[in-house]
């Protein structure tokens, strides 16, 4: 998946927005699609919401904002278990950040810079707020969120925030391996797995067991599952059918 208006730096105008809205809603919903890589065409990952063009950047959503919060996208928490890697090609500011921190792995260009400037022009930066302390800890977290302040891939991976870093002309690479190695396993199990990783921090301990326990039981019906145990036992690799 491409963040693609490079003139802009990728940055999000209401056309983008119902194009990305598309394309994660396609890819959950497609159980051919096992993993998604997220980054930008040219020299930035995603410069934000575009500021010139804004109008609709945060998406649209049925009746009042009391009424229905705006978790309608990725970013703000569309609930996708299936594996996703950001793959941080150059600038990722804002909106573009944001995505990132709702990603299963992040892996940074040594190119790649990462910021939130929203209080620099007056605006306050909320997603990425709530999502930011889960990834690194709270002092560079508000130092991201407050200053405005841009830092590099190094600082990103020193505080957590990016996985890996590696030599621009090799991200791709390192991203589609990683995605070859995360289809290895059952996708079921795989998305059931990723869910109680990130759900399960949230629950009272006996209800995430709990929880588990129903989703183990439920991935352990289905015929991928019988079809893990027949090729253990013929000694031969599993065809996974995501079912």
């Amino acid at each position: 998946m491409t963040y693609n208006r490079p003139d802009r730096l990728n940055a999000v105008n209401g056309e983008m927005r119902r194009a990305l809205d598309t394309a994660w809603t396609r890819f959950r919903e497609d159980d051919e699609a096992w993993v998604a890589v997220v980054t930008g065409a040219g020299r930035a990952f995603c410069a934000g919401a575009d500021l010139r063009d804004g109008e609709g950047a945060t998406g649209s959503w049925p009746g009042s904002f009391w009424e229905w919060p705006t978790i309608t996208t990725f970013e703000s928490g569309m609930e996708i278990w299936k594996p996703t890697i950001a793959a941080v090609n150059g600038p990722c500011i804002g909106y573009g950040l944001t995505a990132v921190l709702a990603c299963d792995f992040v892996l940074a260009s040594d190119r790649a810079t990462f910021a939130y400037p929203e209080v620099t022009i007056g605006a306050a930066t909320i997603v990425g707020a709530l999502r930011l302390p889960d990834r690194v800890a709270m002092p560079d977290a508000l130092e991201l969120l407050l200053t405005g302040d841009t830092f590099d891939a190094d600082h990103a991976r020193r505080i957590g925030l990016a996985w890996r870093v590696c030599p621009h002309d090799d991200l791709l690479t390192e991203a589609r391996s990683l995605a070859e190695r995360l289809c290895q396993g059952s996708p079921l199990a795989v998305r059931a797995t990723n869910e109680m990783a990130h759900r399960g921090r949230r629950l009272p301990w006996t209800d995430a067991v709990r929880m588990g326990e129903t989703m183990r039981r439920v991935v352990g019906q289905s015929e991928d599952a019988a079809e893990g145990r027949r090729a253990w036992a013929d000694k031969r690799d599993p065809e996974w059918k995501a079912r």
